[in-house]
């Protein structure tokens, strides 16, 4: 089968984040089982992604994929979809609708343009593809999608490449209980809430160290915040790292935690259980589907550092819950490997 993804997404982990890490692992798994993958990349990018995405679907208009199927991710296809001669297949990586109302100011306003032409998307699609049934649930009910067109595809990981990384990663022996998160920072995520309950967490466990790795529109906040907090010493600020970076961080820490309340999937959450680390995160979204609670993580409820503080102590003062959670998590997201996720997407996808 021959498939054509659209996608404005930029095509780096830094600036595309999860979505463009699962765009890319699964063109790879697609590859690998005997597929045709042609990845429509944007010719032209500005500092205005909104502006880039509108121009990239006017040249996707003009310039007609040919494909036995096109899949366009999230908003991309809007426009070609119209008019369109072949099937299509709208894949929502993250929900726009969904997301945008954690967010405020200019990135809700440009979310909203965004969640409109994403509306259009889904009505001109033969089939819609999400990512977990949290977010089937949202689409049925913001962009009416009925239940007939949804199919829930996971993201994917390549397990076998994330597992070479961790391999050849230098251990750090720092002697600290190390706490890592990572994400893109939006407020969504509430990083203010992880640097709230590390402040709590130093009180109990002095030589605790948190590490963040992402960059984002709330990255002056959360560095501002963990100043005023007095958390130079506890709380790391890594920005964007490397994959094999990213993967050293995963092996030499003791626990996971991302305190998000919008997860459309969450592909961090996978990756820290690929690492045989335990979760701590919020019971939210499509989260209780992808960290199932008190067998790989603790889940707690949103927007309470006091409960994440709780949950990061437990598992930092119990190594054999610690070995527990990582191991039940290390074997929990073989559903989510490469070749199978990508072998199911072909599956709904097929003409």
């Amino acid at each position: 089968m021959r498939l054509a993804f659209l996608t404005s997404t930029p095509l780096t982990a830094t600036e595309g984040s999860g979505t463009f890490v699962g765009i890319d692992t699964l063109a790879a798994g697609l590859v690998a089982a005997g597929h045709e993958v042609d990845l429509r990349p944007v010719r032209l990018r500005t500092r205005f992604h909104t502006l880039d995405r509108w121009v990239y679907n006017v040249d996707v208009a003009l310039r007609p994929p040919a494909a036995d199927v096109v899949v366009g991710f999230d908003l991309d296809g809007f426009l070609w979809a119209r008019r369109r001669s072949r099937p299509f297949v709208a894949s929502l990586k993250g929900i726009i609708a969904d997301e945008l109302q954690n967010e405020r100011g200019r990135v809700r306003a440009l979310l909203s343009v965004q969640a409109r032409w994403e509306r259009l998307n889904v009505t001109r699609a033969d089939r819609v593809v999400v990512t977990s049934e949290y977010c089937a649930g949202v689409a049925q009910r913001a962009y009416g999608v009925p239940r007939g067109r949804l199919a829930v595809v996971p993201e994917p990981i390549d397990l076998d490449g994330w597992q070479r990384l961790f391999a050849a990663a230098p251990p750090r022996a720092t002697g600290r209980p190390v706490v890592l998160a990572v994400g893109r920072m939006y407020r969504r995520k509430r990083f203010g809430d992880l640097l709230a309950a590390a402040r709590l967490l130093a009180g109990r466990i002095p030589e605790v160290q948190v590490r963040i790795v992402g960059r984002g529109p709330e990255w002056a906040r959360v560095s501002t915040l963990r100043d005023e907090l007095g958390l130079r010493d506890t709380v790391v600020l890594l920005g964007d790292l490397s994959r094999a970076q990213l993967a050293g961080e995963y092996a030499n820490a003791d626990c996971f935690c991302l305190p998000s309340v919008q997860e459309g999937f969450g592909i961090v959450f996978v990756e820290a259980m690929a690492a045989g680390l335990p979760v701590v995160a919020c019971r939210a979204a499509a989260i209780p589907e992808v960290v199932p609670d008190r067998r790989a993580g603790l889940l707690v409820n949103p927007r309470r550092p006091e409960e994440l503080a709780m949950a990061l102590e437990t598992l930092l003062t119990n190594d054999g819950l610690r070995k527990e959670l990582g191991e039940a998590g290390r074997a929990w997201v073989t559903r989510f490997a490469r070749d199978r996720v990508a072998a199911r997407f072909a599956e709904v996808a097929a003409p």
